[in-house]
């Protein structure tokens, strides 16, 4: 059983610090513009399947976008969505193997809750978060919510 995580917004660690320490290793955190809609999708799909491709689609279909990408040597090596199933939702998020155990997650979840935050939200639900539970809550601070199985997610055809 998954559960939904709250994220406090207005206590979110700085993200200057490890934007920084990303562009020490080439690694830049940025807000997906449409040109680059379909190579996003691409990785999506191809690392992390059709479900959270099509998240991250929906999250595409807003201007500005609500996705943010990891990018290392003109490659997608992450990404993550907020408001891409639901208002107030982030996820989902993805890093390549390849990168992660490193602050490509973390640097995607932060740019993500700031831009929340900026939007004038003041917490964030972190959907289906149990595989993830000791990142956000070490990272932000966030807490299990009681009985928030399956949530919106109920409403899925294969579910």
């Amino acid at each position: 059983m998954a559960h939904d995580f709250l994220a406090r917004l207005w206590t979110l660690p700085d993200k200057a610090p490890v934007l920084a320490r990303l562009a020490e290793q080439g690694i830049q955190i940025k807000r997906v513009i449409a040109p680059d809609r379909q190579r996003v999708l691409q990785f999506v799909e191809d690392r992390f399947g059709a479900g959270w491709m099509h998240e991250c689609e929906a999250a595409l279909s807003t201007v500005p976008s609500t996705c943010y990408i990891a990018v290392k040597d003109k490659k997608v090596i992450g990404f993550a969505c907020f408001e891409a199933t639901a208002k107030d939702y982030f996820g989902p998020i993805g890093v390549d193997e390849a990168f992660r155990g490193g602050d490509v997650g973390t640097g995607l979840l932060l740019s993500c809750l700031h831009s929340m935050c900026e939007m004038g939200y003041a917490y964030a639900i972190i959907g289906c978060a149990d595989d993830a539970a000791a990142f956000y809550e070490k990272t932000v601070g966030a807490t299990v919510i009681p009985d928030s199985h399956p949530a919106i997610y109920q409403n899925l055809i294969l579910k």
